[in-house]
């Protein structure tokens, strides 16, 4: 879901994602890739963070329909780096579970009180959104399957410009990932198309990040799709390196066992 694991001027900026990075111009003082990557990790914990094996997170995902929430779950979500995450959600009282290890996964469902296994397309989700995730570029899970480069700066809010580093991956999937001058990490982009064919443009957006232990992670993280917000990831607490079950990930053998296993 979240592989995640990390959405506020949202129209005024969209018709700005389909101008090349490089048309707006390069900073003057850095403009190799590695240089910005570094920043930017430096700003969410250098070492530390990128020592952490886990995170554990908890919070609120709502969906967003015309500016308005029109539902909103809370959910506890666990991150083993690189590829495996386990997260629960409540609605009321209604538990929904998804769980992924690298190329598989599998679901609980509340309402049918049923587990299953993931489907190709809901794995293929899952890696699609690794690859988009902010955790996947800073802790380098793309080497040696994708290109980073500089794609120039790009016009971020009044008088700032954000550099852009373009990841692209060895299958031609792209991702855009912006920072501020400070290397505070601001958003990722990436295009898929449609059952219809159709481009469609998607934004993460990072917000108020909060140190932890020395390690800073966004609290809020916005999904923009084509310039309009379709949700919001609002983390209420983030910790890492906590103690996780062996079989936490494992596909449980029956319903009884899923249920004493949950942390919602």
């Amino acid at each position: 879901m979240f592989a995640v694991r990390t959405r506020l001027l949202f129209i005024a900026l969209s018709s700005l994602l389909l101008i090349p990075a490089q048309t707006l111009g390069q900073s003057p003082e850095a403009t190799d890739p590695e240089t910005i990557l570094r920043k930017a990790i430096n700003f969410v914990g250098g070492e530390k963070y990128l020592s952490a094996k886990n995170q554990v997170g908890r919070g609120k995902f709502s969906v967003l329909r015309d500016g308005a929430v029109i539902s909103f779950q809370s959910f506890h979500d666990v991150i083993v780096f690189p590829d495996t995450e386990r997260t629960e959600f409540k609605a009321g009282k209604v538990v929904t579970v998804q769980a992924n290890v690298g190329n598989s996964g599998w679901l609980y469902d509340g309402n049918m009180d049923a587990i299953r296994d993931q489907n190709e397309v809901q794995v293929a989700n899952f890696q699609r959104g690794m690859r988009v995730s902010l955790d996947g570029l800073l802790r380098g899970h793309w080497r040696g399957k994708a290109t980073l480069k500089y794609a120039g700066r790009r016009p971020a809010s009044l008088g700032k410009r954000n550099d852009v580093l373009e990841l692209t991956y060895d299958d031609g999937f792209v991702v855009e990932f912006e920072m501020a001058d400070d290397g505070t990490p601001m958003k990722a982009i990436s295009k898929r198309l449609n059952p219809d064919g159709e481009e469609v443009v998607v934004e993460y957006r990072y917000a108020q990040f909060i140190e932890n232990g020395g390690i800073r992670s966004p609290f809020i993280i916005d999904r923009v799709t084509n310039g309009v917000q379709t949700s919001r990831i609002n983390y209420e607490s983030v910790e890492f390196n906590t103690r996780i079950p062996d079989n936490y990930f494992t596909k449980p053998q029956n319903t009884k066992d899923l249920k004493r296993s949950l942390k919602i």
